[in-house]
């Protein structure tokens, strides 16, 4: 059943790249990383790793859905929220950044990390995303609890 999980998220994740072939090829032969287009199936929503972290925490809740795809970067440090896709759509805050038509992702394979890139929660192909409205309340509410805690004077 895992393994059936992991090669429909392979399928689905390479489907975003223009060479879906050489996509797989270089996961498996190459660095471990390609670059994937988003805005087509999916856009990303990247925030610093404490307040990614936090709200990945808060959308573990057993009344929610399983979380959608969610990548960390610990070399930037900075996890990416998958999202279904909003050309339109734009997200503001402090450090937030927003990936969609026209920019592109570096993305490991499902099965493994690629350098500095690990899925927390690996897409397993049903095209599963984050609902925008929960993922905002999480941030919202994460960034609030940083906020509490942060010393004064410190960002």
């Amino acid at each position: 059943m895992a393994n059936r999980m992991w090669m429909q998220g392979v399928e689905w994740l390479a489907a975003a790249s223009a060479d879906p072939r050489a996509c797989k090829w270089e996961w498996d032969h190459g660095e471990g990383v390609s670059l994937l287009e988003a805005g087509r199936f999916w856009d990303v929503l990247s925030v610093p790793d404490r307040l990614g972290l936090l709200t990945l925490d808060l959308l573990w809740r057993p009344s929610l859905p399983v979380p959608g795809p969610t990548l960390v970067d610990t070399d930037a440090r900075r996890v990416g929220f998958f999202l279904p896709p909003d050309p339109s759509g734009g997200w503001i805050g402090a450090g937030l950044r927003y990936a969609t038509k026209g920019a592109w992702v570096a993305v490991p394979p499902p099965y493994r990390p690629g350098g500095c890139l690990e899925w927390l929660v690996p897409p397993d192909g049903s095209g599963a995303l984050h609902t925008p409205g929960l993922l905002e309340l999480a941030l919202r509410e994460a960034n609030g609890t940083l906020a509490v805690l942060r010393p004064a004077g410190q960002e």
